[in-house]
């Protein structure tokens, strides 16, 4: 996570506040479990050039199979539906298009993101908050196809 975004919420808040509560969250495998339908429904309400969207995002997440060898035996071809290239130019930002929509429900909590990292930051007034942003990203994480570890 990028240190002076999340520190500076924290120090943000604690000028106000005797003390935030800070959720650290991880998602489990989360470049690995995008699913390409959901990151096209998003990357299509950005401002992308149509050439953009259709020829290098759709061609990009489309089109690819995969099969297991085990034992001399070779599985049918199955397409790969979820995933983004961690390594590659487009995975990262990827992944930030998917959590895009991850927004705090309560005015004055606060979410930080950086890549498969999430930290929820509540201040002292909005304790009772706590466990409604939580659930939120539960919710949020379970309709992504990704897992809370």
């Amino acid at each position: 996570m990028q240190p002076s975004s999340h520190c500076h919420t924290i120090l943000k808040t604690l000028s106000t506040q005797p003390f935030d509560r800070v959720f650290e969250l991880d998602f489990s495998k989360a470049f690995d479990t995008v699913r390409h339908s959901i990151l096209m429904e998003k990357m299509a309400c950005l401002a992308l050039p149509d050439a953009i969207y259709n020829i290098l995002m759709i061609s990009f997440f489309s089109g690819y199979s995969h099969c297991t060898n085990f034992g001399g035996n070779i599985s049918e071809l199955k397409d790969i539906l979820a995933s983004v290239i961690q390594g590659s130019a487009i995975g990262p930002s990827s992944f930030i298009v998917t959590a895009s929509d991850l927004l705090s429900v309560h005015n004055g909590n606060a979410l930080v993101k950086f890549a498969d990292d999430t930290y929820v930051i509540v201040p002292v007034d909005n304790s009772d908050t706590s466990t409604s942003e939580l659930m939120n990203v539960k919710s949020w994480s379970e309709y992504n196809n990704l897992k809370l570890n």
